[in-house]
């Protein structure tokens, strides 16, 4: 009986600390979407003015396209902008966390548009698209993918 109770006792142990840990990422992964969001602005107030058309994602992206239109926003950025891949904000857009808050996708079968396909758009409305695809997914960053079309907080889904 004793190492039944044991048992169980490791079994919620383990299992609180890996909803701490999950919980844990989630934060920091929210804190870099806002940190690439307050970087965006700076890069955004600099060189939003430029004449170039670029190849720019759609504004409904689908979730699981999220991680892709990333990096294309980010290819962009290096090539067409010239951002060096040394540069602040092209890090943080680069970073393992800012691109585990934006794989919501739990299976790799999704078609996703190249990023050579998207249409040509001015440099404003290229800054503009980046910034509501982080935003979109900094409002999701504590809803699990298969919950975000509900949008039922993990947190809610746990108590139930």
């Amino acid at each position: 009986m004793k190492l039944v109770a044991f048992c169980l006792f490791a079994l919620c142990c383990w299992s609180l600390d890996n909803m701490s840990a999950n919980a844990n990422n989630q934060y920091l992964q929210r804190r870099k979407l806002q940190e690439v969001l307050r970087r965006l602005n700076t890069v955004k107030a600099s060189l939003q003015d430029s004449k170039q058309s670029v190849n720019t994602p759609p504004q409904d992206i689908e979730d699981c396209c999220c991680l892709s239109a990333l990096q294309c926003f980010r290819e962009n950025l290096h090539v067409e902008f010239n951002v060096s891949t040394t540069n602040h904000f092209y890090r943080s857009l680069k970073h393992n966390l800012t691109e585990g808050g934006l794989d919501f996708c739990n299976s790799r079968n999704s078609t996703c548009q190249a990023c050579q396909s998207h249409p040509k758009e001015n440099a404003k409305e290229f800054f503009n698209r980046l910034q509501s695809l982080i935003q979109k997914v900094n409002g999701f960053c504590f809803i699990s993918p298969t919950e975000a079309k509900g949008k039922v907080p993990v947190a809610l889904h746990i108590l139930i």
